[in-house]
């Protein structure tokens, strides 16, 4: 199948998915068709700032149009703060959309998981993840610091790379919901938080929400079901 892929929401997470996807094509000895379009990520926060769903779901679907005249069989967003909107933009896109929410909900469904530390956007950490997740606690950062995270997130998506001091703050968050707030694992609620957390060196288990969800892809484009 050809994947479509909404991109440019940060440059960095647009990398992350395509690096993953070939890949993951390359091991599975499969071809991988394959067509992004660029997404503005300033816009993005704005829109998902001001709450402005009708506009951002007005972007999807323009460039899900474009995606549709390369051949794109399918869509994916490849942003979590991006998801604000989801549901929205699946009842008017262009393509069947494979969203990221769902292939959490079904890892943590799977793994048994109970709480879980939430990093990302503001609106990431305030809604717990848009209240999708029904079958696990997700704990933000607490006070102060769940602004902190927030702004260093908006300011390194935007980039593409990260500082010393943003990987400092998101360092000490995790520390702080690991060690006082007790939760079992960090749950990577930004794509481009793959610039900081990795599995092979991380102190602590990580849901890695972009992982997953490009493993759905994976398995949707190669017509493998994923394990229930």
């Amino acid at each position: 199948m050809h994947i479509g892929l909404i991109g440019g929401i940060g440059p960095a997470a647009t990398d992350h998915y395509y690096r993953r996807l070939i890949a993951a094509f390359a091991q599975a000895g499969a071809p991988l068709e394959l067509t992004v379009v660029h997404a503005d990520a300033p816009t993005l926060l704005a829109n998902l700032a001001a709450g402005d769903a009708a506009a951002q779901v007005a972007i999807y679907r323009r460039l899900t149009a474009r995606l549709a005249d390369a051949g794109a069989d399918f869509v994916a967003i490849t942003s979590i703060a991006g998801h604000f909107c989801v549901e929205d933009f699946a009842a008017v896109s262009p393509l069947p959309l494979l969203d990221m929410l769902s292939a959490i909900s079904a890892h943590i469904q799977r793994t048994g998981l109970s709480r879980i530390g939430l990093l990302g956007t503001r609106t990431v950490m305030e809604t717990r993840l848009y209240g999708r997740i029904a079958t696990a606690e997700l704990v933000p950062p607490r006070g102060d610091r769940l602004g902190t995270v927030h702004d260093a997130y908006a300011a390194m998506a935007a980039a593409g790379s990260v500082t010393p001091d943003q990987r400092a703050i998101f360092r000490a968050a995790a520390d702080q919901l690991r060690n006082e707030d007790g939760v079992e694992a960090l749950m990577l609620g930004g794509t481009d938080l793959a610039l900081v957390f990795d599995a092979a060196t991380s102190p602590y288990p990580l849901v890695d929400c972009a992982g997953l969800h490009v493993d759905a892809i994976v398995h949707h484009a190669l017509g493998n079901p994923l394990p229930t």
